[in-house]
């Protein structure tokens, strides 16, 4: 009986264990689904109602992606239709098979202030709420989960979603006068968008509860503090912010692609997976480059590697 047990918990724990891998790994793959209560045809007919603003996305040569919330008569929040076109450029950049970092920013020196009340007041119920929260952690997710180093440039206010979107970035840059605030509490909610899950691995539990229930301002010199941000830029001007990001991103991304986009991979993997999925996973990764040209480059070069 307890040999079964076991066999039968082994089972389980295998199962568990390969569905998180396929998640993480299979782009495309959805965090909920119609077990969850989940209808994604049904939610973006909702929020196809809320139009206003855009998301671009600009593919460099260098292989930086930049992709700019464009809403600036409202702060750069999230109209119903700017969500539904983040999913459309995250579906883009997994498939930038050429790509290997990405920037968000926000037009017109301001990063985002969160949803459009319009939106958030006519999805004013539990279930719509609900539906929402699963739509923007999908997207989200699928964001985090890119085989792309991401960073976000935060030039002004990141309030409340915005907040919560700079979370889903492997690094944070802030202007000096900027600010990053989880607003959540004062509107009587909490964060929807995985903010609140992703702010706890980036800067402990102890700092997120104390920036979550304080609803505190987190200013350049506080994030850089805690560890919320990398850096503070020294430009203020939009383009010139733009460019010290690039520079600062660059120098992590040299390299062909299939490497840089296989590191992220495995350091995605050490943070969601347990051990020995990780070790599996970082197995699998070194398969797709070893003995690979640029493998091969560098051992012609008699290991003389340059930084």
């Amino acid at each position: 009986m307890e040999l079964k047990q076991e066999m039968a918990g082994n089972l389980l724990k295998t199962s568990s264990l390969s569905v998180r891998t396929k998640l993480l790994h299979q782009m495309g793959v959805s965090l909920y689904n119609t077990s969850h209560g989940y209808h994604e045809e049904e939610v973006k007919k909702k929020l196809q109602q809320f139009p206003g603003g855009s998301i671009e996305l600009q593919k460099e040569d260098s292989g930086i992606g930049i992709l700019t919330l464009n809403n600036p008569s409202k702060m750069n929040a999230f109209s119903g239709v700017m969500m539904l076109q983040l999913l459309e450029k995250v579906i883009e950049l997994e498939n930038w098979t050429e790509g290997k970092g990405v920037i968000v920013r926000g037009a017109k020196n301001t990063f985002c202030s969160g949803s459009d009340l319009n939106a958030v007041k006519a999805l004013g119920t539990p279930e719509d709420g609900m539906a929402l929260c699963m739509f923007m952690q999908n997207t989200l997710t699928r964001f985090m989960r890119l085989p792309l180093i991401s960073v976000a440039l935060i030039q002004g206010w990141a309030l409340g979603g915005g907040a919560e979107l700079t979370t889903a970035c492997d690094f944070r840059l802030m202007t000096a006068e900027s600010e990053i605030r989880f607003v959540h509490k004062e509107m009587g909610i909490i964060p929807g968008w995985g903010g609140a899950t992703r702010l706890v691995e980036i800067i402990g539990s102890r700092q997120a509860l104390k920036v979550l229930s304080g609803a505190l301002k987190l200013d350049s010199k506080k994030a850089l503090s805690i560890g919320m941000a990398e850096e503070v830029l020294q430009s203020t001007g939009e383009t010139e912010c733009l460019g010290e990001a690039q520079q600062w991103l660059t120098q992590y991304i040299r390299g062909p692609p299939e490497v840089i986009r296989a590191l992220k991979r495995c350091v995605s993997s050490g943070k969601e997976l347990c051990l020995e999925e990780a070790l599996q996973t970082e197995k699998d990764l070194l398969g797709t480059v070893w003995g690979g040209p640029a493998n091969k480059e560098a051992i012609a070069r008699k290991g003389k590697f340059k930084k």
